[in-house]
């Protein structure tokens, strides 16, 4: 190693790679059941997720939600991952090193592993699978994470990424769910075979009903993958998932009624979980869309929103409220010093009047697909904007389709985020300009050149001063209105083991629920 390079073998240059990480917020509270248990062998774990839909398929640059996330994590191996104190974590890649300029990253493979074929993972592997989601023509979500890599090359067992200017967060990239190292096929990765390098083997997949695995004997961590098979299943209807769990039928489900989880927390034989992370529930308004485009229209509704309404009566106090930026209080760059923002109907009026406007009349699309509670949450808001003189029609539509037909088509959207480890991350992938998930479709130049500039700062002071700026500027001129964020709450049988300290990147122990649990 020369010098000015830095690996996760070295303490200082170590420490300084996880504090520019996610300082998440890790808060496992347990209203009922047993306590934790060791970790043992056997089982088939069925879970049903509130998430699925008939469009979904195996292409990672497709995946949008928290069936096909929990899907990807279990079955396909990446690089990276974000560990349960939201640190970045070894997996395919044993360890890593950058210039001292964070410039180029040379990332070593563990030996000896092999995809669920049999096949040997290779760094060519690695080349094709991060290559599937760059260039002209590709259209994964995962696209703008990947803008800075100038060329990815290998050398032995190590892959070589030279970026366009220095990120000090770049292991973290690939954590992403989007970014697994598939087999190379002919110039591309073959996903179509469901072939991975995960914990478990997938076996069966039915998109927007069920996936069936089975644990992968050959895997290189023996220390993870207890059950012998998971039977994961998508059931979006809240009733129908919660009376899943309540007759046995399923050890698992997230996204609970929390209307009713204090009856359920007291019956016998079920525990609820509730961790404190980045998911926060928006609407999103398209900028390049009349009324839209006007930055005056956006705040009048910004402040038509009562967001401690919605916290109390949508969340039932399990989240916080948000403030038109997606950064979470947990993480190490978020703005303690940013006013927040409140209801306040004449500053909506007044807004309004500056956009020349009497009266307001717009649409909002919601369904429970978005998150739950979307619905009742647009009613909210709906009676709030009508004291600020705002005329919102509700547009109810089905769940099925939710993401593929509703989201970034319509105008005016309902929408959950899980949030991202780092900064960059969430900015990179929704709010940049011209991204795939940018769905508020927002260009703002200022924003865009912080992005690039914090991203390559390796001063945490210089950072925390520009990500200060970047949540004011979308708090201010953005597309979307970020009214809370929204604890994970979720619940198990109590013969399920859960992880003592639970990950809050994303729900359920970040997703990584197949390889962490055990039966108890």
């Amino acid at each position: 190693m020369s010098e000015g390079q830095f690996s996760v073998g070295s303490m200082n240059r170590r420490r300084f790679l996880q504090t520019t990480g996610a300082a998440t917020v890790l808060a496992s509270s347990v209203f009922s059941g047993t306590a934790q248990a060791a970790p043992k062998r056997g089982g088939v774990l069925r879970v049903a997720k509130g998430h699925g839909q008939t469009t979904d398929t195996l292409d990672p640059g497709t995946w949008e939600h928290g069936f096909v996330i929990a899907l990807g994590y279990g079955y396909c191996g990446y690089l990276t991952g974000v560990a349960p104190d939201g640190s970045v974590e070894p997996q395919l890649a044993e360890s890593w090193e950058a210039d001292s300029e964070a410039k180029v990253w040379r990332f070593n493979l563990r030996p000896g592993i092999t995809f669920h074929s049999g096949k040997d993972v290779t760094p060519e592997d690695v080349v094709a699978s991060i290559n599937f989601h760059r260039g002209d023509d590709s259209t994964s979500a995962a696209k703008p994470l990947l803008a800075a890599i100038d060329d990815i090359t290998s050398e032995g067992n190590t892959v070589v990424f030279t970026l366009s200017s220095g990120s000090a967060d770049f292991p973290f990239t690939f954590t992403d769910y989007h970014l697994p190292i598939l087999p190379a096929k002919d110039g591309s990765v073959d996903w179509r075979s469901g072939d991975g390098a995960g914990p478990y083997v997938l076996k069966d997949f039915s998109p927007g009903v069920s996936a069936t695995l089975a644990r992968f004997e050959n895997d290189w961590n023996s220390d993870r993958g207890y059950f012998d098979g998971i039977e994961l299943l998508a059931i979006v209807d809240l009733n129908a998932r919660t009376t899943a769990l309540i007759s046995g039928d399923v050890h698992v489900i997230d996204k609970l009624d929390l209307k009713t989880i204090g009856l359920m927390g007291r019956r016998p034989g079920l525990t609820i979980h509730e961790v404190a992370g980045n998911q926060h529930y928006t609407f999103a308004m398209s900028t390049n869309k009349d009324p839209y485009t006007d930055k005056n229209v956006r705040l009048a509704l910004k402040h038509a929103v009562n967001r401690q309404e919605m916290v109390d009566k949508i969340l039932f106090g399990y989240g916080a409220v948000g403030n038109d930026h997606p950064i979470g209080r947990g993480q190490q760059f978020f703005n303690s010093e940013l006013e927040q923002r409140t209801y306040d109907p004449d500053k909506a009026k007044f807004y309004m009047k500056e956009a020349g406007l009497d009266s307001l009349s717009v649409t909002l699309s919601a369904a429970d697909a978005a998150f739950p509670g979307a619905v009742d949450a647009a009613v909210l808001f709906q009676q709030s904007a009508k004291d600020a003189g705002i005329n919102l029609e509700i547009n109810r539509v089905p769940n099925d389709g939710y993401w593929s037909d509703v989201w970034m088509k319509d105008p005016f959207t309902a929408v959950y985020w899980g949030g991202r480890p780092v900064e960059d991350a969430m900015f990179s992938t929704a709010y940049a300009k011209g991204v795939a998930w940018n769905d508020s479709f927002w260009d703002n130049d200022r924003f865009n050149e912080l992005l690039v500039t914090a991203r390559a700062e390796l001063d945490p002071d210089k950072r925390r001063t520009m990500y200060f700026e970047m949540q004011s500027i979308v708090n201010e001129d953005g597309g979307v209105i970020i009214p809370m964020f929204a604890n994970y709450v979720f619940a198990t049988s109590n013969d399920i083991a859960v992880s003592e300290s639970m990950a809050s990147n994303w729900d359920m122990d970040g997703e990584r629920w197949m390889e962490r649990w055990s039966f108890a």
